[in-house]
């Protein structure tokens, strides 16, 4: 068993106690019920065409074991903010990553108390709407969908649940046809992966090959392995609007200087 697979067997069998029918009727209720969060869309497109930095928070991880263990989600998002960075991406998967949906309901509750708001992913396995009920309650502008882990009908499921909810959806591939199934599906965000979630190899070239096939209109994200300009400004110039970085800023001794410098590209 690969561990993508293992993951995704574990993050099943830990929902399905939670597991009811969630409608799309509740979900609009509740998105009008909560304030509005800020768009992850809209961050990622920088009006003055420079790279925009999805800064994230992460403990731990299967490839590279403990990263930071014990770090304060909200003081690692208070540095993120000050550095200008455009949104956050923050785990709330523990078994694998050491995070919980109370770090995301702490940063997006102080960013609420005191602007400026900025927009936060939850980044887990997603399977289930209650998942998507969870995250919008807890202040999320964001959902992740990883598209090799999940039928056409579960990924369409979470991208309408996410719609009624009130938030975005960034659709994570790592090959050809993750990328045209996603496509079909009409999403607006891809991320491509660098890292094999089976093997954990990490690959830049895979950003530079699949992005330039993304339609013009797709907000196109390079996640994992970025760790220099070098790294960012590759994959610029492949087409990327944003990069999603986690391990190089947990481990930075400035995390602020190396989202500024991202920046820059």
């Amino acid at each position: 068993m690969d561990k993508l697979t293992e993951i995704m067997a574990h993050k099943r069998n830990e929902v399905a106690p939670l597991v009811r029918a969630v409608s799309l009727e509740e979900l609009a209720a509740l998105h009008e019920s909560l304030p509005k969060p800020p768009s992850f869309l809209q961050a990622l497109r920088r009006p003055d065409g420079k790279l925009a930095v999805i800064s994230e928070i992460k403990r731990r991880s299967p490839s590279a074991g403990d990263i930071k263990a014990g770090a304060s989600a909200l003081d690692q998002a208070q540095l993120y903010r000050a550095a200008g960075a455009s949104a956050l991406s923050i785990l709330t998967d523990q078994k694998y990553f050491g995070g919980t949906l109370a770090d995301l309901q702490q940063v997006t509750a102080a960013f609420a108390k005191t602007p400026p708001a900025v927009p936060c992913l939850r980044k887990d396995f997603m399977v289930h709407p209650i998942q998507v009920l969870q995250a919008r309650e807890n202040g999320a502008s964001a959902i992740l969908i990883i598209v090799r882990a999940l039928t056409d009908e579960e990924m369409t499921t979470l991208r309408d649940a996410a719609a009624a909810a009130g938030l975005d959806a960034l659709f994570e591939i790592h090959n050809e046809p993750d990328l045209e199934r996603a496509v079909r599906l009409q999403a607006k965000i891809i991320g491509v992966n660098n890292r094999d979630l089976a093997i954990f190899k990490t690959d830049l070239a895979l950003s530079e090959r699949l992005i330039p096939q993304f339609p013009r209109e797709v907000v196109a994200i390079s996640e994992s392995g970025i760790a220099t300009l070098e790294d960012a400004a590759r994959v610029k110039a492949a087409g990327a609007h944003a990069v999603l970085v986690g391990e190089s800023l947990m481990r930075a001794e400035s995390p602020a200087a190396k989202i500024r410098e991202f920046h820059s590209v």
